[in-house]
């Protein structure tokens, strides 16, 4: 059998100089294209030069009191991630630091201004400039820069925190070089990719690298679906956007992952296909308006999926169903698992949040659900999402006090029927009903599921309970029928519901 030459050459790498010559022999023949694939483009100079203007720096500056800290505005980044636009974005940024910090008092009662610096991109030539909320959060004055040295004040036209995208308008003179979204659906791992921006203040830089990955979540939000590059993006580059090999714009940077706060290789872009959805809604309603159904989920993992025969961990998890809510009203229970929402398979949880928010308002959909094993198909009417979290919570009424209840031992737990004194210590509503969590020992088969004292145990498997004896006759059932593991579903004071695995003893 005779190898491939590219086979050949693999293989000859270890074999010594003279078989390693003859394997190089053969490969010459294709060796230049497959360099010239590796190498990727020769130049993006054309590509740069129909895009670069329609790139812009934003400016921002906000007033600051005595006494409070020189800080640009930043959201929390997720473990480990620098959002790549926060302070300071600027190469004098550390020496104003510096600077105040030895004034101390001197300055410290006295308001001052201070500033930070981001990137953002022109979608329409009227004057629609798209950047990172985090970009321009509380800022007083917002400022666009322009490749040509042009400087004009925008406003801020709506901003999703959420997705961390904000748009701005400024009022030209004359229509302004803009730039198009393409369908970051396309974009492949691998894809070459150039990211243009404002990274420490040096406005108009250009970086090429390659799409890493795609649907990232990196726990920065609900609707986490970013695309990875190792393009370079670094402070200052937050808002820019991240152009695929044509000049449309597949992605709008936002985050690094880095322990210095330079790039190391790991970026990550909002797909254009998530911000085109938002922009709409802002530049129409100045806000977003998101579809809501009214359920707390979780993830499916591989004892979850056993305990409920699912035979595969997939969908989403109901771990409760918010009252008079779409879900509710539909019939959607505690438990169920939905697997499918408009037609859209949910493979995973996260693909969940992402389906629903980006569902129109108002719109009546199949939602389809296993319960008990079988598939259940439910019409939902959506609500809105930015209503429901408007909505006050219930007051809890203080109860009165009464004797505590004798506590019971079971999966490492120390396990007590609920009563006024512990629902007051607690902080639990009246409506909470179920076996109180007192506390935890050490060895339980609970203590690494995040479940702490003053959570309440609803459900077993479906069935709720009212004591430790209610939970120890259903977990002796769940044995009796050859169940190996069972679903529990805690709550804590906030009403917060989740389904916790435990195997049966």
């Amino acid at each position: 059998m005779t190898a491939s030459p590219q086979a050949f050459f693999l293989r000859s790498t270890v074999r010594g100089a003279a078989t390693l010559a003859l394997g190089a022999l053969l490969v010459l023949p294709v060796a230049p294209t497959l360099l010239a694939q590796q190498r990727g483009p020769a130049s993006v100079a054309d590509v740069a030069e129909k895009v670069l203007d329609a790139v812009v720096n934003i400016s921002t500056s906000q007033s600051v009191g005595g006494g409070q800290a020189v800080q640009p505005p930043r959201p929390n980044p997720p473990r480990g991630q620098q959002p790549d636009g926060q302070g300071p974005g600027s190469p004098f940024d550390d020496f104003f630091e510096e600077f105040f910090k030895r004034r101390g008092e001197d300055n410290g009662n006295r308001p001052r201004r201070v500033s930070s610096l981001g990137s953002g991109f022109v979608i329409d030539p009227e004057g629609i400039i798209i950047t990172n909320n985090h970009v321009i959060a509380d800022a007083d004055e917002v400022f666009a820069n322009f490749n040509d040295g042009s400087k004009l004040k925008a406003e801020i036209v709506g901003r999703d925190p959420k997705t961390d995208i904000a748009v701005l308008r400024v009022k030209p003179d004359k229509p302004l070089k803009s730039v198009s979204f393409g369908d970051s659906d396309l974009i492949r791992v691998g894809d070459w990719v150039m990211a243009i921006g404002n990274p420490f203040g040096l406005g108009g830089s250009l970086s090429v690298g390659v799409v890493s990955a795609r649907n990232r979540d990196i726990n920065a939000g609900p609707y986490d679906n970013f695309i990875q590059t190792d393009a370079a993006i670094n402070r200052g580059n937050s808002g820019g956007p991240l152009f695929n090999m044509e000049g449309q714009v597949i992605g709008v940077n936002t985050a690094i992952i880095s322990p210095t706060g330079g790039s190391i290789g790991i970026g990550f872009s909002i797909p254009a296909k998530t911000a085109v959805a938002v922009i709409g809604q802002l530049r129409e309603f100045g806000e977003t308006r998101r579809g809501w159904i009214g359920v707390r989920i979780q993830a499916v993992d591989e004892q979850i999926a056993e305990t409920l025969k699912l035979g595969k961990a997939r969908g989403a998890l109901v771990a409760g169903v918010t009252e008079k809510g779409p879900a509710e009203k539909s019939g959607m229970k505690t438990g169920d698992v939905i697997i499918r929402f408009d037609g859209q398979e949910v493979a995973e949880m996260r693909d969940l949040p992402r389906a629903v928010a980006a569902t129109a308002v108002g719109k009546s959909v199949e939602v389809v659900v296993l319960r008990e094993g079988k598939e259940v198909t439910l019409k939902i009417t959506l609500g809105r999402l930015e209503d429901s979290e408007k909505a006050q919570e219930a007051v809890v009424k203080p109860q009165a006090p009464s004797t505590p209840s004798t506590t019971k031992r079971l999966l490492g737990l120390e396990l007590a029927p609920l009563t006024d004194d512990l629902r007051k210590r607690f902080k639990v509503g009246s409506g909470v009903k179920g076996v109180m969590i007192v506390s935890i020992e050490p060895n339980s088969p609970l203590s690494d599921q995040r479940v702490a004292p003053g959570d309440v145990i609803v459900e077993v498997t479906g069935q709720a309970i009212a004591s430790p004896a209610d939970l120890q006759k259903r977990l002796d059932a769940l044995k009796k029928d050859g169940r190996k593991s069972a679903l529990l579903l805690v709550t804590n004071g906030a009403g917060e519901q989740r389904f916790v695995p435990v195997t049966i003893p």
